[in-house]
């Protein structure tokens, strides 16, 4: 063995402890989960309760960054650029899976992540002011075909799931309304309340608006009634073959460690079922939707297939 081999040979079993070291004491500082909506909406909230429990599990504190916009896929993009070390993760949303297949995009998201952890999905409606005329859904469709194109519907992001949700419902109605995008729930609520739009597909954030009388829901997009509001009809109900929960989960960029991706699987499951968040869930009506990193990865690339055929059926690729 030359002098060269020694070296390089003495560094690498030096460097294999600390290595070993490293991820055996993960995590040892903060973990930041970027989440694709901003401050206020239903996300927001169930993901800092879910932060709270996952910081207690860990022994480190999780910390949420909002970062809204791109439709959804901010936090996704920006997987790119950080270490694979599992201390930045970021909320991987529906249109994150979808919109590579309208526009390109810097990633592909059946290759370009680690899948961590699957968590829920939303509970979506069609909600009104509790001043509005519109007491059902079929009084939306009724006043469109009136009014083909006056009538304004807002949205949590383009081409997100309530938008393209909202497309085919006027596809099916042959309507023709405004579609009204925003950054998310945070800000298309306000809009709604304002009366700067007549309706809007919201989230699970809008439970309390509506229990307080503010706003009216209209119809829910779930399989089944929502249990707050027992009478409000599915789309199923109102003749629409549709099902729509968006469901999202957390990933981390490619490369990363099998040993960390576990570690951060343990303690994000354990803050999952955690009676805190799981009561967050509960009061914002949304699904506990576990999947572990080999199902969820499973997961993406069926809903890949699905996303795309989606956009080829309604001609949405740029």
């Amino acid at each position: 063995m030359n002098r060269r081999t020694l070296i390089s040979a003495t560094a690498a079993a030096m460097a294999a402890p600390r290595i070993a070291d490293a991820q055996a004491a993960f995590p040892n500082r903060p973990i930041s989960l970027q989440i694709a909506f901003p401050a206020g909406g239903a996300t927001d909230v169930q993901m800092r309760s879910f932060a709270e429990a996952a910081t207690r599990a860990f022994g480190q504190q999780v910390i949420i960054e909002n970062r809204p916009g791109g439709g959804g896929t901010l936090p996704a993009a920006n997987m790119r650029n950080v270490r694979p070390d599992g201390y930045t993760l970021g909320q991987f949303a529906l249109p994150a899976i979808r919109l590579p297949f309208m526009q390109r995009m810097a990633f592909n998201p059946r290759t370009d992540f680690t899948p961590v952890i699957h968590l829920t999905g939303y509970l979506f409606a069609i909600c009104v002011r509790a001043e509005s005329p519109y007491q059902t859904w079929a009084d939306v469709v009724a006043d469109a075909r009136r009014r083909p194109g006056m009538v304004k519907m807002g949205n949590t992001g383009a081409n997100g799931t309530p938008h393209l949700t909202l497309v085919d419902l006027a596809a099916a109605e042959r309507i023709e309304i405004e579609h009204v995008p925003f950054r998310g729930e945070g800000d298309a609520v306000p809009a709604l309340i304002g009366g700067h739009i007549d309706a809007s597909a919201t989230g699970s954030g809008v439970v309390e608006l509506v229990e307080q009388g503010r706003l009216r829901a209209l119809n829910v997009w779930s399989r089944e009634r929502s249990w707050r509001w027992p009478n409000v009809p599915t789309l199923r109900e109102l003749g629409y073959d549709m099902v729509v929960t968006s469901p999202y989960g957390l990933v981390g960029p490619l490369g990363m460690d099998p040993d960390v991706v576990r570690r951060l699987h343990e303690g994000f499951r354990t803050a999952l079922h955690d009676p805190s968040h799981v009561a967050t869930l509960r009061r914002l009506d949304m699904p506990l939707e576990y999947l572990g990193p080999e199902d969820y990865a499973a997961f993406i690339q069926r809903t890949a297939t699905e996303e795309e055929a989606r956009v080829n059926r309604l001609g949405l690729r740029g």
